[in-house]
């Protein structure tokens, strides 16, 4: 569980008492609202139809990997996905000398990207919306559309397996659709950090991760999810400072996280509360916060949340090809970001939901602004601004569809640090072993304080 100083937590209390009690308790929508789901909305609560001007295609399910016939012959999991719509053409090179024409549709880190380096640009692409879920999450978010409820903003009930506000009321409400989205069962994985200086040079981390999902899995009862979101083991392999340590997170849907940590000097393993929020992430040499993995993660106790509504941006989605094995890191990574050629951006419709601290909460982050897609409810960018107001790290997820195991994914996921020039890449598969396995099976005591310290002293 997340501990602070017993005074900080009285005094929290006592905020919530004030502030939050006469909403603590968000309803959810009603059945004429929610009979919208399937007609003019998705299956997962996003406009059907296509833009005003068409530059956003109607939604006509998504794309599944039959579509592709011979280009997934003989795949398997763990497999690199084909190079798909290596074909399509760029539409519009966003650059320096232009960027203010698409303002309005730029994150504000991507604007401090084009203002910042000169020879760094956006090649957009046609739309295409290909994300898909299977058709167990589909029923289970129509369902939860009239039922799902937050208490305050950290704590979620009634609702199981699909997404719980496929139409949203609040901030909070979006960003829960993020943590608790559909993942698969099982996964086993290989991954990476690369932190990257302001010359170009480059270092890496390297970790296997294993996860199982209890809420978003269909396969488990609701009434046997034990208020579970996830479990997740993961395993530092590299660099040899970091190499045999082990951490576990048990993250419920209370917004609480237990979380321990194996470490190889001591072969003891230790309960890890300070995994959590701002804590730094191990092998980003400071320019990760834990919060800021997988876009955002864990409790929302420390900000107050606001929907600011939705927009059409340029986010990256669709790309196939940055992901390739033929691609080396040495292509792929410049001084100050990756390599504009090979990014692909397109037009999508996204949430955009404002965090700011609250009043005697601690986090290096102050302010953050999510843009999250409407089609996957997965979020595409951050800009996350510090103590003086001012735009300091921004965070950029290369939205991926994979269509054999129905899910999304942001890989990679980049942190920019404006103030210090440097940036940090995020699971960067192309010279990994193998990239995620869904579906895989783990032992039953896998995800136990026992087995931490047996895997750690292997």
């Amino acid at each position: 569980m997340y501990r602070r100083p017993l005074a900080t937590l009285l005094t929290q209390a006592l905020l919530a008492l004030a502030l939050l009690a006469p909403f603590s308790v968000r309803a959810a929508v009603s059945a004429d609202q929610a009979a919208q789901i399937g007609q003019s909305l998705t299956s997962v609560g996003a406009e059907k139809g296509a833009s005003k001007d068409g530059r956003i295609p109607a939604w006509s399910g998504g794309a599944s990997a039959a579509q592709f016939g011979a280009a997934f012959k003989g795949f398997k999991e763990g497999d690199f996905y084909p190079d798909l719509f290596n074909a399509d053409k760029p539409v519009l090179k966003i650059t320096h000398d232009n960027y203010s024409q698409y303002a309005a549709q730029l994150p504000e880190g991507a604007k401090q990207m084009l203002r910042s380096y000169p020879e760094y640009f956006l090649n957009v692409y046609p739309t295409r919306r290909t994300a898909a879920f299977p058709e167990a999450i589909y029923q289970a978010t129509k369902a939860n559309a009239t039922t799902a409820q937050l208490q305050g903003d950290d704590a979620l009930t009634h609702a199981s397996v699909g997404f719980p506000f496929p139409i949203p009321q609040s901030g909070a409400e979006v960003i829960w659709n993020h943590k608790t989205r559909y993942l698969g069962g099982t996964v086993d994985q290989t991954a990476n950090i690369i932190v990257v200086d302001q010359s170009g040079s480059f270092h890496t981390a390297e970790y296997t991760q294993s996860a199982q999902f209890f809420y978003s899995n269909p396969a488990i009862p609701a009434d046997k999810q034990q208020g579970l979101i996830f479990q997740l083991v993961r395993k530092q392999t590299a660099p040899p400072r970091l190499r045999g340590q082990v951490s576990m997170a048990w993250e419920h849907l209370d917004g609480s996280r237990d979380a321990w940590i194996y470490l190889p000097g001591t072969h003891r393993v230790l309960k890890a509360p300070t995994l959590a929020f701002d804590s730094p992430m191990a092998g980003a040499d400071g320019g990760v916060s834990t919060d800021q993995s997988d876009m955002f993660n864990g409790s929302l106790q420390q900000y107050s949340w606001k929907l600011l509504g939705k927009r059409e941006m340029y986010i990256g989605y669709n790309n196939y090809h940055l992901q390739q094995p033929n691609l080396k890191y040495a292509q792929l990574i410049k001084s100050h970001h990756l390599n504009p050629d090979y990014l692909r951006y397109e037009l999508h419709r996204v949430w955009v939901v404002e965090a700011s601290l609250k009043q005697g909460m601690s986090n290096v982050i102050q302010r953050r602004v999510f843009y999250v897609d409407e089609d996957s409810w997965t979020i595409a960018a951050v800009d996350c601004y510090d103590s003086h107001k001012q735009l300091w790290r921004y965070e950029e997820a290369h939205l991926l569809p994979l269509f054999v195991d129905h899910i999304v994914v942001p890989a990679p996921e980049v942190v920019y640090d404006f103030s210090a020039g440097r940036y940090v890449v995020i699971n960067l598969a192309n010279e990994l072993p193998y990239v995620a396995k869904f579906g895989v099976t783990l032992p039953a005591d896998y995800f136990t304080p026992q087995y931490l310290q047996s895997t750690g002293r292997q």
